[in-house]
């Protein structure tokens, strides 16, 4: 395990995975990203399928960012936060759009962080960046493994800090993690990406 914090790397993209304790994590995070970043950050928070556009809501007004639920064929561009939709997984393909998909719960969620980080791999391999926060299940361990193995750069929270440690400590425990961060020192990486490019 390594805690020095990789910043020469070239990155194209963010992933980022929450779950219980998510939304006060995410605003931790990218609240504090200028409203031109240049990265396009894909968050997959769990989240019952009632709640259709709360989360994004809530998120606009806290980020300078412009924050949207991701679309199917939708073209990924950067300055813009994609959160998946409920109950669907959202899926990134070779030519840098979504695909959404209804097909079966991935570790008793829909949408799956597993599922959106081991596709983001395929397209963006070294070039991507992963992170997983807060949360009470273990999805997203596999698919930072796989990010891992591209040669992607992967950032668990430190599980100490988190609200509910057992998803961060998944990913450590598997060893799929390059760096575990606080919430104050992801947030201070991705802002150094954005004033070294």
């Amino acid at each position: 395990m390594m805690n020095r914090i990789d910043t020469n790397r070239i990155v194209e993209a963010v992933v980022i995975g929450a779950s219980a304790g998510g939304l006060h994590a995410l605003i931790h995070v990218l609240s504090a990203l200028p409203a031109d970043y240049f990265l396009p950050i894909i968050v997959v928070q769990h989240r019952g399928k009632e709640h259709t556009k709360l989360l994004e809501e809530i998120l606009q007004t806290k980020c300078l960012m412009r924050v949207k639920q991701a679309d199917e064929k939708e073209k990924i561009h950067g300055a813009c936060i994609y959160i998946a939709p409920p109950d669907y997984h959202l899926l990134i393909e070779q030519d840098e759009t979504f695909s959404l998909t209804s097909d079966i719960y991935v570790k008793h969620s829909r949408p799956s962080i597993d599922l959106l980080f081991a596709t983001a791999a395929e397209v963006y391999k070294e070039k991507l960046v992963g992170i997983i926060l807060t949360g009470a299940s273990s999805d997203g361990a596999e698919g930072m493994l796989e990010i891992r193995r591209a040669g992607g750069y992967t950032i668990a929270q430190e599980p100490t800090t988190a609200e509910y440690p057992y998803m961060p400590q998944a990913s450590v425990s598997i060893g799929s993690i390059c760096s575990n961060l606080t919430l104050d020192e992801i947030s201070s990486y991705l802002k150094q990406l954005y004033e070294r490019r």
